[in-house]
């Protein structure tokens, strides 16, 4: 995930404070997905944020902190200058976010069973804001937009964990699945293979390229510049369904 890129689309439309803010929120929500880690508080942050997020696009200033309920209840019955998308959908969205945050046990350590299905809803209700802001109202290009949703939309998981700027992936895998894993990761930006090899440190350099090659044959990579590879889209489902096994 793209911190910095997130942060920098965002701010073409918001204050970076604010766009900071956000992202680090939404980060927040998918760590605590892919760590299993229940009762935290980024689910009623990026909420908060969020609600900044539309009062500045909508009156230039926003309110610290802000009535949550009160602006996104009045939000959709009233006319504004946001589009039906971020007026009515995300407006709601919010509330069920917030919802599920102050209403259930989620925000209180120490209770497992429910808050897995709930958290999960809170991360896709917070990828789907986030899609809809990037899509809406950042001034990136298109293919920089769809870049950036690509990140938010892939599936939170535990399979990959990232240490002192080093990827590693955990599971008894075989090795196309850790690179499968591994690419799903960047995705949907390119990883030169020397960085594949260091990441799988505990394979063979060669056995690593070899296995890069003969992924690249059945076209589950896209080789990019003759040394980076990227998922395709039938890699991309393999790879999702291997994460699936280490979701939250």
């Amino acid at each position: 995930m793209d911190r910095d890129a997130l942060i920098a689309a965002l701010s073409t439309a918001l204050p970076e404070k604010l766009a900071a803010e956000l992202v680090d929120d939404f980060l927040e929500i998918r760590s605590d997905v892919a760590t299993n880690t229940l009762g935290r508080g980024g689910a009623g942050r990026f909420v908060e944020s969020l609600v900044q997020v539309l009062q500045h696009l909508e009156n230039g200033s926003y309110d610290s902190p802000p009535n949550v309920e009160q602006y996104l209840k009045g939000l959709e019955s009233r006319s504004s200058t946001l589009g039906d998308g971020l007026r009515i959908c995300a407006s709601r969205i919010g509330r069920a976010m917030y919802s599920l945050r102050s209403k259930r046990s989620i925000v209180h350590k120490g209770h497992v069973d429910p808050n897995r299905y709930d958290l999960r809803f809170l991360y896709a209700g917070a990828q789907w804001a986030m899609a809809e802001l990037i899509a809406t109202v950042t001034g990136v290009t298109m293919d920089e937009a769809g870049r950036l949703i690509e990140q938010v939309q892939v599936p939170a998981s535990g399979l990959v964990e990232v240490l002192h700027g080093k990827r590693v992936v955990h599971g008894v895998l075989r090795m196309r699945e850790e690179i499968l894993g591994l690419l799903l990761s960047y995705y949907p930006d390119p990883v030169h293979s020397r960085e594949i090899v260091e990441a799988l440190e505990r394979r063979s350099a060669g056995s690593v390229r070899n296995a890069l090659g003969e992924m690249w044959k059945e076209k589950l990579l896209h080789r990019v510049d003759g040394a980076g590879y990227v998922l395709t889209s039938r890699g991309l489902r393999e790879a999702q369904q291997i994460a699936r096994i280490y979701a939250a």
